[in-house]
């Protein structure tokens, strides 16, 4: 089947079998290899993107679902001129990362929890993180990071 997206500001066509999901699409044949797989299963998000202004988990969702979608994935939150995002550059500022591999994930979702939930406290953007694993920092300076990239993106 044929499906259109744009992604990152650009209109794609693909041809895909309808039981593939927007990952597959996203990395295998738009090489949008920022996008990480994590779990398979929406468990861990590290496979977020933006969708349509709201974050999703690119591996639950099938390609045809995602027909005429906006699509933004790290890749795309940069920019044009290569600036960092302001939730990038406090998760580089903040040491919001270890080995890295859920970073793409996790700065998608805050980028989307802070568009949402400007003032969020600590504990809500614990809360409204749950839905991302990190299994390397124990949080507290992704969630500085949060902090520190929703007062820059409030500016």
């Amino acid at each position: 089947m044929q499906v259109q997206l744009t992604v990152n500001g650009k209109t794609k066509s693909v041809e895909t079998p309808p039981n593939t999901f927007l990952v597959e699409v996203l990395r295998e044949q738009l090489k949008m290899t920022g996008t990480h797989v994590g779990c398979d299963t929406a468990q861990c998000g590290a496979c977020t993107v933006i969708m349509n202004g709201r974050a999703v988990k690119s591996c639950n969702i099938l390609a045809a679902q995602a027909e005429g979608a906006d699509i933004t994935t790290i890749e795309g939150l940069a920019a044009a001129d290569g600036t960092m995002h302001p939730m990038q550059a406090a998760f580089k500022e903040c040491h919001g990362l270890q080995c890295g591999f859920c970073t793409t994930g996790m700065v998608m979702s805050a980028v989307d929890l802070c568009k949402h939930h400007p003032n969020a406290s600590e504990g809500e953007i614990r809360e409204l993180l749950e839905g991302n694993i990190c299994r390397c920092t124990g949080y507290q300076n992704i969630v500085k990071a949060v902090q520190h990239g929703a007062a820059a993106m409030a500016v």
